[in-house]
């Protein structure tokens, strides 16, 4: 497991950061999940990560509708938010195991009310309040995610 801890002192910094990661990901199958509490910026990463990876459209935050897909390749990418989620159980019925059965990226905010329904993942940020700004603890869980994570890393 490779850590690597990234300050970002504006909201712009954060979705280039994303930006980075998205284009190092490219248009792989992948599994990102996004911790830390509220308004830490998760769905703004979840959007420069999109906006990285060309898309153009509005980007919602699938707080009601915990899963929001979006078109952005050859294959799509699915953002989770769990967090009204009441038990893991509901992710069966939400399609989860279809989801991670076929080629997708998936971003996951609050993965921890999923608990043991979602496989290991290739990278898990760790999203906290920083003054000014976020500070953003990234943990590659795989060989995909360490080198994804050195390919984003500011220059």
């Amino acid at each position: 497991m490779s850590e690597r801890e990234i300050r970002c002192a504006t909201e712009e910094e954060q979705a280039a950061l994303a930006g980075r990661l998205a284009r190092a990901v490219g248009n792989r199958p992948a599994q990102v999940q996004l911790r830390g509490e509220l308004g830490t910026g998760k769905t703004t990463f979840v959007r420069g990560f999109l906006r990285g990876l060309g898309y153009e459209g509005p980007v919602r935050s699938p707080t009601y509708t915990l899963i929001e897909p979006y078109e952005v390749g050859p294959i799509p990418l699915y953002h989770l938010d769990l967090y009204r989620l009441a038990e893991p159980e509901e992710l069966e019925f939400l399609g989860l195991r279809e989801i991670l059965a076929e080629p997708a990226l998936v971003m996951v905010e609050w993965p921890e009310r999923g608990a043991g329904w979602l496989p290991e993942p290739d990278l898990v940020i760790a999203f906290q309040h920083d003054d000014p700004g976020r500070r953003l603890r990234f943990s590659a869980r795989t060989s995909a995610g360490m080198a994804w994570l050195k390919a984003a890393e500011p220059t």
